[in-house]
């Protein structure tokens, strides 16, 4: 899938499966029920297709299934242990909000549960003065 709205993407992991997972070989993964699951609750809400995409692998195994925020001037998310069945509604909320802002910055309660919880980084954009972005303090001398 393509680009997207206010130059912000999710991308979601469509070969995750969560430990334990026995399905057959060539039967849709965890990753992608979750796939289908975003993108069928975009459809219900007129979320532009063109946000969403498919990514083989996000090299999340352990912490399964995976879905990103991400854009141009703005933080990238890395959210996993989701559930297909389950998560589909949180993760198009918590990208309503990212979209929403200008430099997609979400705070930890502003999320929903399960994109608190799921959280795997947060990595600020590439600008000069990026929230979150700071000098350290210099380190005390011993004396």
């Amino acid at each position: 899938m393509a680009v997207a709205v206010n130059k912000a993407c999710l991308s979601i992991c469509f070969r995750c499966t969560p430990e334990g997972w026995n399905g057959e070989a060539d039967a849709p993964r965890p990753g992608a029920d979750l796939a289908d699951a975003i993108q069928a609750e975009a459809q219900k809400r007129g979320v532009d297709v063109a946000a969403l995409r498919d990514v083989r692998c996000m090299s999340q195994c352990k912490r399964p299934c995976v879905v990103a925020f991400s854009g141009e001037g703005r933080f990238t998310y890395l959210f996993g242990d989701l559930d297909p069945a389950r998560d589909a509604v949180a993760v198009l909320d918590a990208f309503a909000l990212y979209t929403a802002r200008p430099d997609g910055f979400m705070e930890r309660f502003e999320r929903p549960e399960a994109l608190q919880a799921g959280i795997l980084g947060r990595v600020p954009p590439l600008l000069p003065g990026a929230r979150q972005v700071e000098r350290r303090p210099a380190p005390i001398e011993a004396t």
